[in-house]
């Protein structure tokens, strides 16, 4: 739901070129977002666009990594008479240190000669903890990493079981504890709760010992078993999920990080009190996505190679992503109304604090978002939402209930798309 409208909703576009919408990263202040499809295994709740086996034969890597930089060229060429500039980079995957180090180096000096990027850039990174080793860490050091991300989930070797994750609670504390000496800027941990046979006590156990790594930000997600996920089977062979648990262990761990100092701004994440929270529009925002299964945002059009879950598929939009020639034709995605862009951006405002600034959404649209959305005033009288000044925030219940009311803010065109993508990917 942050990302609306989801990419199962995307279908093919004809006729379109980034050489249309390139205006729309002129200047400064845009994002740059790069995507590494490559992990060592699936995670069990994993149905995000990744491949695994590939790092035992790094010339793949290196193939994928020079299409990249094909269509970095590309894009460096359309974009320089606009003076594109970018604020920010985001490295994501997949795994993006299951590079090899020169694969790494390699992909920063890329960035370096052919993005530009603004003084002070943020650069941000996802890593796991098998492959958080000195040596990349050093690395990220070098090319001025800002924020580094970790999933862990969990420091039960029992629940990372469940989750088909590969690492054990030992490597994620060696992982926590290289992180913390290298002093980046912000850490931030992932969380899973409601994992079956995960109690409170076991989760407020493993959030106590993240803590005394120091990180800078938690994200706790529930687990939700998606289509094409792993632990999809696991549930249709009899794995019981515990959603009322669920619910407690989200109340008490959300309480317990408020409580040692952690200010939460979703459902999701809690940031440490004493960063600075900065209120910034998020519903214009425009990115550029570098690789294969990245999105790119740049005005009403939304695009990236279409979504593919099953091994086969992905490796099927590689070998396409690789072979391309003309990296600024756009064929896949969807062209946002301007009814669309209104839902987006009341949820991309709504579900994170410190909410949707009603005035904001009248200057955008020149209309009222509580007369356009009525359900806003159904949400004010349940207590989920409150007017607080000139914004319109959840309250904590309604946080609790943020993957509940997001999507009831999408349209039924969205939605059906997204169940008919559903129904011919089963």
């Amino acid at each position: 739901m942050y990302s609306y409208p989801h990419k199962t909703a995307y279908r093919r576009l004809t006729g379109i070129s980034l050489r249309d919408y390139a205006s729309c990263l002129a200047g400064p202040g845009h994002g740059l977002y790069v995507h590494l499809p490559f992990c060592r295994t699936k995670c069990g709740y994993c149905n995000l666009f990744s491949v695994t086996g590939l790092d035992r034969d790094p010339a793949q890597i290196d193939r994928y990594l020079d299409a990249v930089r094909r269509q970095c060229l590309q894009y460096e060429e359309l974009l320089e008479p606009y003076g594109t500039v970018f604020s920010e980079v985001v490295i994501g995957g997949g795994t993006p240190l299951l590079l090899t180090e020169e694969q790494l180096m390699r992909l920063f000096r890329l960035l370096e000669a052919h993005a530009a990027c603004a003084d002070g850039r943020e650069l941000v990174i996802e890593t796991a903890p098998n492959e958080t080793v000195r040596s990349k860490l050093e690395i990220l050091k070098a090319a001025g990493a800002t924020r580094v991300s970790m999933g862990i989930q969990s420091f039960s070797d029992e629940e990372l079981g469940t989750l088909n994750r590969r690492h054990s609670a030992g490597k994620a504390r060696e992982a926590l504890g290289l992180l913390k000496d290298c002093h980046f800027p912000c850490v931030n941990v992932d969380f899973i709760y409601g994992i079956p046979g995960q109690t409170t006590k076991s989760l407020l156990r493993s959030l106590k010992e993240a803590l005394a790594f120091a990180p800078d930000e938690f994200f706790l997600y529930p687990l939700y078993v998606k289509h094409g996920a792993g632990l999809q089977k696991a549930v249709r062979n009899g794995m019981v999920l515990h959603p009322e648990e669920a619910v407690l262990q989200y109340q008490e761990a959300s309480g317990y990080l408020r409580s040692e100092g952690f200010r939460q701004d979703s459902m999701r994440r809690f940031v440490r009190d004493t960063r600075t929270r900065t209120y910034s529009e998020c519903g214009f925002g425009t990115s550029l996505a570098l690789g294969c299964g990245g999105r790119s945002y740049l005005g009403n059009l939304h695009f990236c190679s279409p979504y593919a879950i099953t091994r086969e598929d992905c490796l099927a939009q590689l070998g396409a992503f690789e072979q391309t020639e003309d990296f600024t034709k756009i064929t896949h995605g969807i062209l946002l109304t301007e009814e669309e862009q209104r839902r987006r951006y009341v949820i991309r405002h709504l579900l994170i604090r410190p909410g949707l600034l009603l005035p904001g959404y009248e200057e955008h649209f020149g209309t009222d978002a509580m007369e356009d959305f009525p359900i806003l005033k159904d949400w004010q009288e349940q207590a989920y939402v409150r007017r607080e000044g000139t914004f319109l925030t959840l309250t904590d219940a309604g946080l609790l209930l943020s993957d509940w009311l997001g999507p009831q803010l999408m349209s039924r065109t969205v939605r059906e798309r997204m169940e008919e993508w559903e129904r011919m990917h089963q």
